[in-house]
């Protein structure tokens, strides 16, 4: 096929009508120029520029190649200057996916701002627990909490998360607190994504591990209600520490088994790919590292 870049050098030596100046505009030796066009020319078998030593002149051919040629090569380029504008400058459309826990307000309210300070971006925002195909599905990043499996896909830390076993005042002036894990099978608990209202509470201490069963009243995708139920001592719940650092100082919360909590967890952004980032990402993943999240504690500043 025809070198595209040879094109692009006839053309600009049509548009000068000569070579010396068509090699400025490009940045390269008049010799290279005049090559390239040598090279277009018997690539397609016509004379394309009649060259003297006063002036270049086109030929028939020429006139007419240059034509046809001249109007696409610049909307080609004019694709090109689009393409680069928008990997440069944050804007255009950024496909989100997020898990169910983060579709609440604390998260709203941080997208929220994060669009009216980058008023040229425009979100599509996937709320679900599914693993999307970020590939197929065209998404520019996820959020995923735990443990990630290998995968082509690029994964960066942006937080981590640890819980508590909590209860309220309330619930506990009624009942004898917990001395050991095993003890929670006995107490009502409000569940995370309970499954018929009980779940199995991962717990670790010094090296020991141990999975507890526990049932309760109340079970829900997110962790503001569990809480909002916890506070209202209808049972004791196994609470990010950001949930409940605060309201144990205050002593609004009493944190029960204090040698126990679960497993460290690590939250992660994940993107398809970590070359040619556009802007739009890379602003949206800088203002996630930094925010103050409800859900994790940021792994900077």
């Amino acid at each position: 096929m025809t070198d595209l870049n040879d094109i692009a050098v006839f053309v600009k030596v049509a548009q000068f009508e000569s070579f010396s100046r068509a090699a400025r505009s490009l940045g390269m030796p008049v010799s290279t120029v005049s090559r390239k066009v040598s090279a277009l020319e018997d690539q397609l078998g016509v004379t394309l520029i009649q060259r003297t030593t006063r002036k270049l002149t086109l030929t028939l051919q020429g006139r007419a190649y240059y034509s046809q040629c001249s109007e696409p090569l610049s909307q080609l380029f004019d694709a090109e200057q689009v393409l680069t504008q928008t990997q440069k400058q944050a804007e255009g459309l950024l496909k989100l996916s997020v898990p169910v826990l983060m579709g609440q307000e604390p998260f709203y309210e941080f997208l929220s701002a994060f669009l009216k300070r980058h008023p040229r971006i425009e979100v599509d925002l996937f709320i679900t627990n599914l693993f999307v195909d970020l590939i197929a599905e065209n998404v520019d990043v996820g959020i995923r909490f735990g443990e990630m499996p290998d995968s082509t896909i690029v994964t960066q830390r942006i937080g981590k998360s640890v819980r508590y076993v909590v209860a309220a005042p309330d619930y506990l002036d009624r009942r004898t607190a917990p001395e050991k894990p095993e003890d929670l099978q006995n107490h009502r608990c409000v569940l995370l994504n309970g499954r018929n209202n009980e779940a199995e509470w991962h717990l670790v201490n010094s090296g020991k591990s141990l999975k507890q069963h526990v049932s309760g009243p109340l079970s829900s995708r997110d962790f503001q209600s569990v809480a909002a139920f916890v506070y209202r001592g209808h049972g004791i719940g196994l609470l990010p520490s950001t949930y409940c650092d605060e309201q144990i100082k205050r002593g609004e919360l009493i944190r029960l088994l204090p040698d126990w909590s679960s497993p460290e967890i690590f939250v992660h952004a994940v993107y398809p790919t970590r070359r040619y980032l556009p802007a739009k990402l890379l602003v949206f993943l800088d203002e996630l590292k930094a925010w103050k999240s409800p859900l994790w504690i940021p792994l900077r500043g």
